[in-house]
């Protein structure tokens, strides 16, 4: 899990704009980001299952 000081070093401004890295708001995570909800793939799953996210359903057919 990350600590405080992680995340304060995610906040900082990156030196080179190129370089930037699209990371969950929740936990910071850079692989399995979903734009559209600014969350990885983890803490989607989450919010979704608890309703968190409006309109996200888990499929089933």
């Amino acid at each position: 899990m990350a600590t405080a000081a992680d995340f304060a070093k995610l906040n900082r401004a990156q030196k080179f704009a190129c370089r930037h890295r699209n990371r969950c708001k929740v936990c910071g995570r850079a692989r399995g980001y979903y734009r559209k909800f600014e969350l990885c793939r983890i803490c989607l799953r989450l919010y979704a299952l608890r309703g968190d996210i409006p309109g996200v359903l888990k499929a089933s057919w």
